[in-house]
């Protein structure tokens, strides 16, 4: 896979089938290596090493309901009294971040309701603080670090 505009970190891999497969430290077994979630591994890990988010408040992959259709979040960020922190969307190296992109995101968050939300594709990154009373939002330089 190509380096993705993330600081470099250590991914276990492992052959299996003629597949390459990573270890995701989230759901806790190693996953087929797909454009898409190489994006996401580099997330968790710039999460959890970079903005100091704990393991343990992040997940990853998870169903919701979002008119009725059933959708899947890439990554989640728990507050620690379990209200939703970062909203992530992950795309894969090859997807150019459009309108598109930002539509369904905030799709997922008028269920979810998180303070951020994260778009990347792994070169372009964007981060947007919430404002659910006054339904606004503010493009950051980077998401907050974590604060107990």
């Amino acid at each position: 896979m190509q380096p993705l505009n993330f600081p470099s970190y250590d991914f276990r891999f492992k052959n299996n089938e003629n597949k390459i497969h990573i270890f995701d430290a989230i759901r806790k077994k190693f996953v087929v290596l797909q454009p898409e979630e190489w994006v996401r591994q580099h997330v968790v890990r710039y999460l959890v090493v970079n903005k100091k988010y704990p393991l343990g408040h992040i997940n990853v992959e998870k169903q919701l309901k979002v008119n009725n259709l059933r959708k899947r979040y890439d990554v989640v960020v728990y507050n620690t009294d379990g209200s939703i922190e970062i909203l992530v969307e992950c795309k894969s190296p090859k997807v150019k971040i459009t309108q598109t992109t930002f539509d369904q995101i905030a799709n997922y968050n008028m269920q979810l309701k998180a303070n951020y939300l994260m778009v990347t594709n792994g070169f372009d990154h964007f981060y947007c603080k919430i404002d659910h009373e006054q339904e606004k939002y503010q493009f950051l330089e980077h998401i907050p670090d974590f604060s107990r």
